[in-house]
């Protein structure tokens, strides 16, 4: 199985994010606002793995009783990790996995962003760009 999962690491918001608070993304049924729905409503209780199949489950309406099979051939090849969301990419979010890899977003004009990225115990790693540089 690929994992994408991080621990104690703050994934920054990308260098060229358009945007310079969290912003909530508006438009129903994109990767964005479902990633943005579940984890807004469980902050610290599930992995990036966790979201990453939560979300592309719900965005192909796998059924409850399929969800095993699909998470299984969902990890059976590598995925990119929430370095490439667009929370990070283009909606302001910042997105803290604590040490037992569990995520959170943190807007990114928050006290807790800051002090994350001032945390010399906590890793941070860049969001990727949505364009080259």
């Amino acid at each position: 199985m690929h994992s994408t999962n991080y621990f104690n690491t703050l994934i920054l918001v990308s260098p060229d994010c358009l945007v310079n608070v969290g912003t909530v993304p508006q438009k129903p049924g994109t990767i964005a606002a479902i990633q943005y729905d579940i984890l807004s409503e469980r902050p610290y209780q599930m992995t990036s793995d966790d979201l990453l199949i939560m979300a592309e489950a719900r965005r192909k309406g796998v059924k409850h009783e399929k969800l095993a099979e699909f998470e299984k051939a969902y990890f059976s090849r590598p995925h990119a990790c929430l370095r490439a969301s667009p929370l990070v990419r283009s909606y302001g979010w910042g997105i803290h996995h604590d040490t037992s890899g569990r995520i959170a977003l943190v807007g990114c004009e928050t006290e807790e962003y800051a002090r994350l990225v001032g945390d010399p115990r906590v890793r941070k790693v860049s969001g990727m760009r949505s364009s080259r540089a």
